[in-house]
């Protein structure tokens, strides 16, 4: 497995945009907090959220490539750890329809990419628009409004529950703690 030196390396070759790269910040530690939820390797479970939208820049306007040329990227690095490879596939899986998510790690993906993006979504609007002043109860109740972060796909967040068997409040609460303790980085 490349260590996370490495993969920053990586990420911050092919991804300019800033926010991009606090999106995979952001990525990452919901799935270091996943995984320490589900007693698995939070260092890998983190790579696999650091990368994955790490090719999104230069597949943006074919999105069927998206997540094949990183995962083309990590092998000519040297990454050979098929689950991590695998994962970071089945994240574009609404997209492509290849590459079903299968296991814990992969739902995570799946599953969180979405609420990560939401949950930066209420801190913008919080009026010192820091994570500090969002809570579990303030997520859930701009979550049933469509209008609010348009963009997200609540249905892709929600299969938390059938999934990965993580009511939708906990899957909140383990990914906006996990977003918490790295606030600094992510600008919030």
């Amino acid at each position: 497995m490349i260590n996370r030196t490495k993969a920053l390396e990586l990420l911050n070759t092919h991804i300019k945009n800033k926010n991009l790269i606090r999106h995979g910040l952001a990525a990452e530690s919901a799935m270091k907090g996943l995984a320490n939820y589900f007693g698995e390797n939070e260092n890998k479970w983190g790579l696999v959220g650091l990368l994955h939208d790490g090719d999104w820049e230069e597949t943006t306007k074919d999105p069927s490539q998206h997540t094949k040329k990183m995962v083309e990227w990590l092998k000519n690095a040297g990454e050979a750890d098929q689950e991590i490879l695998d994962a970071i596939l089945s994240h574009n899986y609404a997209h492509t329809g290849e590459n079903p998510p299968k296991n814990k790690m992969e739902w995570s993906i799946y599953t969180c990419d979405e609420l990560t993006g939401f949950i930066v979504a209420v801190a913008l609007v919080t009026p010192d628009k820091k994570l500090a002043s969002v809570t579990v109860d303030s997520v859930l109740r701009k979550f049933p409004s469509k209008s609010f972060a348009a963009s997200v796909h609540r249905d892709q967040i929600k299969m938390c529950q059938e999934k990965l068997g993580i009511p939708l409040e906990k899957f909140v609460e383990i990914v906006l703690s996990s977003m918490q303790k790295i606030s600094n980085d992510l600008g919030l």
